[in-house]
């Protein structure tokens, strides 16, 4: 079983009297993780009670919150932990659980469910300030090294991967060819590795995105997603996209919309501080998973050329990245002009921007691109990070310090951000609120930026 970094917050969350919302997208460990919780309570000796909504005789039981309730009852009195896999199969399932928690009955509420837009709009509206949301994403490269190593390595999993690179280098092919969904990690032969994701879209494209196109064909959908598989880190350029899809150019930008909020792309949209002449609109798209990348592209499993890599690479830092910010107040970025100057990554931080190029090679020393150069003549960030496949360095460019890091050391920089004291926690209110008050250059840190991040409050 792939061990989840995930499951030690989820753990943690069991104590709060909030509902425990796990969401995601299909297939990458949501029901797995609910099992692994419930059978650390029941080793505790705490009363469980775990529903399934496909199941029917649980869907009856959840048929009303009277049934429920006199079903809880059966396993105490108090102190009852309940689990409900598939939650999206509830109608009105936010006012539902709203309902229960009200009643402040003395039981924690576990749920779990695809990333549907009409669970997410349910819960979002219903459960203010009753719940806290968990995302899972598919597995991480570090999840998946430590799981493919037999765990023989996990307390220092980039120092074994630093001394053996050319097991550093297989497991990063294997990673950059097949993704992370959970059951293509762990299908033994390329043919049911190939069968599985297979059958991850198809349900995909036909329960998630059929239900929203109510009726219409998802042909324009599936060919959209095939072309954006084949421009992985380029801009997004609707009027193409509209003219190769024979769509009209709403229909693109809603679909655009549907598959963001279904967890299966990710739009990262550009920096822009007025400061010279950027790009202030077209975002770059992401995958999710680059396995489903891949096979959307027609390449899983076979990826063809460095080329290919490159941008698979650059799609794995993507999420790497993502998964340290979405708690985090700070916000991912790129940056390009219209001189063609361009940055993979920025990270916004409050008046002090991390740049961070993406190259798939092995570096003999410290290189900075020109592009890279011009980032940090326009806005001195105090650092900035260069990760490439094998170089470990440092240099001082202007008030810059870069960072080049190693893919494989990529996580303890990462959990060094998460932990950062950030600069606006440690300032007075006087000074908060004066800074709200004042006009705020667009792209930069807004007022919603502020306190409505996730679930900070």
């Amino acid at each position: 079983m792939i061990r989840r970094k995930i499951l030690n917050n989820l753990l943690s969350h069991l104590q709060a009297p909030e509902i425990t919302v796990i969401t995601g997208p299909r297939q990458v460990g949501k029901t797995t993780l609910m099992h692994q919780m419930a059978d650390n309570l029941i080793a505790g000796g705490k009363p469980t009670l775990f529903l399934h909504l496909d199941n029917e005789a649980d869907a009856r039981i959840l048929g009303s919150q009277a049934s429920l309730i006199e079903r809880i009852r059966q396993e105490g009195e108090s102190g009852v932990f309940v689990f409900i896999d598939e939650i999206q199969l509830k109608e009105n399932a936010g006012l539902f659980m709203k309902g229960l928690y009200d009643m402040d009955l003395p039981v924690k509420f576990i749920l779990s469910g695809s990333g549907s837009m009409e669970l997410r709009a349910s819960i979002q509206e219903s459960m203010a300030g009753r719940k806290r949301m968990f995302e899972v994403m598919p597995v991480s490269f570090f999840e998946f090294a430590d799981f493919r190593s037999g765990y023989a390595h996990t307390v220092a999993l980039d120092s074994w991967l630093m001394h053996d690179f050319p097991a550093a280098l297989a497991l990063l092919n294997e990673y950059l060819n097949f993704g992370g969904y959970p059951r293509v990690i762990t299908a033994p032969t390329l043919h049911e590795k190939m069968d599985v994701i297979n059958e991850i879209y198809q349900s995909y494209m036909s329960k998630d995105i059929q239900s929203l196109l109510r009726g219409h064909g998802p042909e324009v959908y599936g060919r959209m997603i095939t072309l954006l598989a084949a421009q992985t880190g380029e801009m997004v350029n609707l009027s193409v996209l509209s003219n190769e899809t024979r769509a009209a150019l709403p229909t693109v930008q809603k679909y655009l919309w549907y598959a963001e909020r279904t967890f299966f792309l990710k739009m990262i949209p550009p920096l822009h501080g007025n400061r010279i002449k950027e790009i202030t609109k077209s975002p770059v798209a992401y995958f999710v998973d680059h396995g489903m990348r891949n096979f959307a592209n027609r390449m899983f499993g076979n990826i063809h050329n460095h080329r290919d890599y490159g941008f698979v690479f650059q799609n794995l830092i993507c999420t790497l990245l993502l998964d340290t910010l979405q708690r985090h107040i700070y916000d991912l970025h790129f940056w390009r002009t219209v001189n063609k100057a361009e940055v993979d990554f920025v990270i916004e931080r409050y008046e002090n921007p991390l740049p961070v190029e993406v190259k798939y090679s092995s570096l003999k020393g410290p290189e900075i691109s020109r592009s890279f150069r011009s980032f940090i003549d326009h806005y001195h960030p105090t650092d900035g990070w260069v990760i490439n496949l094998s170089f470990a360095g440092e240099i001082v460019a202007g008030s810059t310090t870069v960072h080049f890091i190693p893919f494989f050391r990529l996580q303890k920089h990462l959990d060094a951000l998460r932990t950062e004291p950030e600069r606006l926690y440690e300032v007075s209110e006087k000074e908060v609120i004066y800074r709200l008050m004042q006009p705020q250059p667009e792209g930069r840190l807004h007022k919603k930026n502020l306190y409505s991040k996730g679930d900070r409050g």
